[in-house]
């Protein structure tokens, strides 16, 4: 998928360390989601999902599918 980041707004999660390791999510347009970390670099990869697929993720996290380690 390709998507224009131009305007994203761009949120840092509050799971987040203070030592700059964190993740930071943007909502785009037509309910687009787009994913980086930004411990290694903000114009580093960016990962986009579809309002669906973002869905079906947070779903799985909330139903405790992934292991925190």
């Amino acid at each position: 998928m390709k998507v224009d980041l131009t305007d994203a707004v761009w949120r840092k999660s509050t799971f987040s360390g203070p030592d700059g390791a964190c993740v930071e999510v943007a909502f785009l347009s037509e309910g687009n989601v787009a994913v980086r970390d930004t411990k290694a670099q903000r114009r580093g990869p960016v990962l986009a999902f579809t309002s669906h697929e973002w869905d079906a993720f947070l779903g799985e996290i909330l139903a405790g599918t992934f292991k925190h380690i």
